[in-house]
């Protein structure tokens, strides 16, 4: 098989793991299975779209401690937490801190399919996000700090003529650098260049983690699920 999404569950419950596993099989998911946060931390993640399937009460490191960790680290995947001892305060806090759904077991066949298949989709818009945003991010860079300034004014509302009065250049030459942004940064439209700007603005703020993190540090010391 070669999967265009993986689904990693983590379950200290052999049974789970291989029912889960085997009811995405029978829809064409493809899963891999650990029994331990400490397993799943030591395999290599796969650079594909996905989304981990995790038990809160694991033996050892609990499920809410590997959430807050791979948020720390970077890791961006969904979450979806599962749990036969759900209550509220716990789902309170796996939801505030980005968990992507909470079921609450035994689930239904399809509330966990439609769960799964949620949590891909949304991994993979977050992904083609990151992906045109280093695009973006790449094509600016080959901008001359000029062309980079004169955007930049531009964008914020100034016409060529106030931008040349404040660089203190011809406005014949801040229509060529505006020209040559225009064209580096593939922007058809005036209009285009100022939603890139915004753009550029936003990834800043957010500071994206790479989509893809190829291997996880290890866990500090573990400690059980109240």
């Amino acid at each position: 098989m070669n999967p265009d999404a993986l689904v990693y569950i983590v379950d200290d419950d052999p049974h789970i793991n291989g029912a889960l596993a085997d009811l995405l099989r029978s829809v064409g998911i493809a899963s891999r299975s650990f029994l331990a946060a400490q397993d799943f931390l030591q395999a290599a993640l796969e650079d594909l779209p996905g989304c981990l399937v995790l038990d809160v009460r694991l033996r050892g490191t609990n499920g809410l401690d590997l959430q807050e960790h791979l948020k720390q680290h970077g890791v961006d995947m969904p979450i979806i937490f599962i749990t036969a001892h759900g209550d509220i305060e716990m789902s309170v806090r796996a939801m505030k801190a980005g968990a992507q759904d909470f079921l609450t077991k035994p689930f239904r066949d399809q509330v966990f399919l439609d769960a799964v298949s949620g949590a891909i989709e949304a991994d993979r818009c977050r992904r083609t996000a990151v992906r045109c945003g280093l695009d973006l991010r790449t094509r600016f860079a080959t901008l001359s700090d000029r062309e980079r300034e004169v955007m930049l004014l531009a964008a914020s509302g100034l016409m060529n003529k106030q931008i040349a009065g404040r660089i203190g250049i011809s406005e014949v030459t801040i229509k060529i650098h505006r020209s040559k942004a225009m064209r580096k940064m593939a922007a058809r439209t005036f209009a285009d260049l100022v939603k890139m700007v915004h753009e550029l603005g936003a990834i800043a703020a957010r500071q994206e983690p790479a989509f893809a993190a190829p291997r996880a540090v290890a866990m500090p010391a573990a400690r059980m699920a109240g």
